[in-house]
């Protein structure tokens, strides 16, 4: 049964939060893919904030890069009678089988960031993941017109990390076929692991003779990792490297000059936006969208915000403007 709450309490929750005052009680599950990562705390927080605010209840739990715990995390949340999962999918390929189990129980399943595939989904927020990746392209492109490139992808089995190569290929792929840049290494870090990176990045260093001029890297933590390669070569700020989500260290680095630019994506507000989303399917309400994006199995309705591309001319009007770091913490480690 749900819990009962004074209207002058709601309206005090509204006015706070600047969100439309919702019944308390919705329960939540936030399956989370890996708490460990620096962004995916900030994101929970929001997040939880947001939601606990309109009255509602999340269970937090995080698979710490095991898709096989973030299944069994999702049954528990089944068994807890949920209304609504929130999913960070480790592996958006292969949780159609426990989803249908929470279909089968009335519970509503809202794919966070990364798309769920071949899944019964109702909603999908995130970002337009292929602009991430054109940005990412643009920005080295602007940099280096011409020279070696080097494709350092994320996690192949994120759904995200294909959609950001896919953006980045619609950008260098006319590069390519003109002669002015050569891909010369091409490999996927396993979880984002920025040991990864930095083990891919040291062979293709030694496969090229250190001759490379660009890193695509799709993300901070993987670029994190090739810097401390480049670094060990002597290469690092000479090499162009391209990242995402805005990270404390990857700001220094862009502050440093060792890393070229970052993809800012205002998780505030797809945290508040889904915890927003996330209430309104709970109780039945009608939600807006802005397209549908087709998972393998259906047209899923989605929420896309508009990411930023950050380099050195604009963190400060930018990251450090919406408060996502602080300036001190930025410039001053």
């Amino acid at each position: 049964m749900k819990k009962i709450v004074s209207m002058s309490l709601l309206a005090t929750l509204c006015a706070a939060t600047s969100l439309p005052a919702l019944a308390a009680g919705e329960k939540i599950g936030l399956l989370m893919s890996d708490l460990r990562l620096e962004r995916w705390q900030k994101d929970r927080d929001i997040f939880t904030s947001a939601a606990e605010a309109m009255g509602a209840k999340v269970y937090t739990q995080s698979a710490n890069g095991d898709v096989t715990t973030q299944i069994s995390q999702i049954e528990n949340m089944i068994s807890r009678g949920v209304d609504v999962l929130v999913i960070v999918p480790e592996n958006g390929e292969v949780l159609g089988n426990v989803l249908a189990e929470a279909k089968a129980e009335g519970i509503k399943v809202l794919a966070y960031d990364r798309l769920i595939k071949f899944a019964d989904i109702d909603l999908y927020v995130s970002f337009d993941n292929i602009r991430v990746g054109e940005m990412q392209a643009e920005a080295l492109l602007k940099r280096k017109p011409t020279g070696n490139y080097f494709l350092m992808g994320g996690s192949p089995t994120d759904n995200n990390a294909k959609m950001f190569r896919q953006g980045q290929m619609n950008v260098i792929q006319p590069a390519i076929d003109a002669k002015q840049i050569q891909i010369v290494g091409d490999q996927w870090a396993m979880g984002w692991s920025a040991e990864a990176a930095l083990n891919i990045m040291e062979n293709g260093l030694t496969a090229n003779a250190n001759k490379i001029d660009a890193v695509v890297a799709s993300n901070d933590s993987t670029a994190g990792g090739a810097i401390q390669a480049l670094a060990a070569q002597g290469l690092s700020g000479k090499v162009v490297i391209s990242g995402q989500d805005a990270d404390l260290a990857a700001m220094r680095r862009i502050v440093a000059g060792t890393q070229t630019m970052t993809v800012y994506k205002p998780i505030s507000k797809l945290a508040t936006a889904s915890a927003e989303m996330a209430v309104k399917l709970a109780r039945g309400e009608k939600i807006q969208v802005t397209g549908h994006v087709n998972n393998g199995k259906k047209d899923v309705d989605a929420l896309l915000l508009t990411p930023i591309a950050v380099t050195k001319d604009n963190l400060d009007s930018t990251v450090i403007a919406d408060g996502y770091h602080t300036r001190n913490a930025v410039y001053n480690p």
